[in-house]
């Protein structure tokens, strides 16, 4: 899946079966319904997983506990926009 056809997906009213819980959070993140993108994120206790839910906690403002998570992801919290964070995640988890 090519990150157009990632967002042409969002016009549906539920993700596609075939994304990970990762790219799932990050369908729900961008449907506007943090609750189920966090429960989504939770579901993978690995690196990918801490990033995205390092990146929601960002975004809810929580930076204490993204900071948590980015440090499980073994990365640095980021200096760019959510926008572009989400969109590196995305790219990144779709390979």
């Amino acid at each position: 899946m090519t990150l157009q056809e990632f967002r042409d997906s969002l016009l549906r009213d539920e993700p596609p079966r075939e994304l990970s819980a990762d790219l799932a959070a990050l369908w729900w993140d961008a449907k506007g319904d943090w609750n189920r993108a966090h429960d989504s994120a939770q579901q993978d206790e690995g690196p990918a997983g801490a990033w995205v839910h390092a990146y929601l906690h960002r975004k809810q403002g929580d930076s204490s506990n993204a900071g948590y998570w980015y440090q499980r992801a073994n990365r640095a919290s980021p200096q760019r926009s959510l926008e572009e964070e989400w969109i590196d995640i995305t790219q990144s988890l779709l390979g």
